[in-house]
């Protein structure tokens, strides 16, 4: 099992609107996350800032690399992207964290 971590950017005033839709994720979408193996997922907020830190824990990294192209995913993309910061596909600006020390 891997841990993943990254940061996005989140437009200011969106912080409710975020969490709303979070709140309310998709069944379909939390289904696809635990195919590929996705456990162990949070996103913290950080109102100074507008970062968003995600943490996930990842078992296999194909089946993790293969969300990117499922529809449901698109779909959630799409749907959060006037949210914040995205890529011309309508993902997350995702800028990858590199683990400096983990303690169990």
């Amino acid at each position: 099992m891997k841990r993943h971590a990254c940061i996005m950017y989140l437009h200011p005033g969106k912080e409710a609107e975020y969490q709303k839709r979070h709140n309310e994720i998709w069944p379909a979408l939390k289904d696809e996350l635990h195919r590929a193996g996705v456990s162990d997922y949070s996103i913290y907020w950080d109102p100074k800032t507008n970062i968003l830190f995600a943490f996930q824990r990842v078992a296999d990294d194909a089946a993790h690399d293969e969300l990117a192209g499922k529809a449901i995913v698109k779909k959630w993309w799409h749907m959060m992207s006037d949210l914040m910061e995205t890529n011309p596909d309508a993902s997350p600006v995702c800028d990858a964290l590199v683990e400096m020390f983990h303690l169990d």
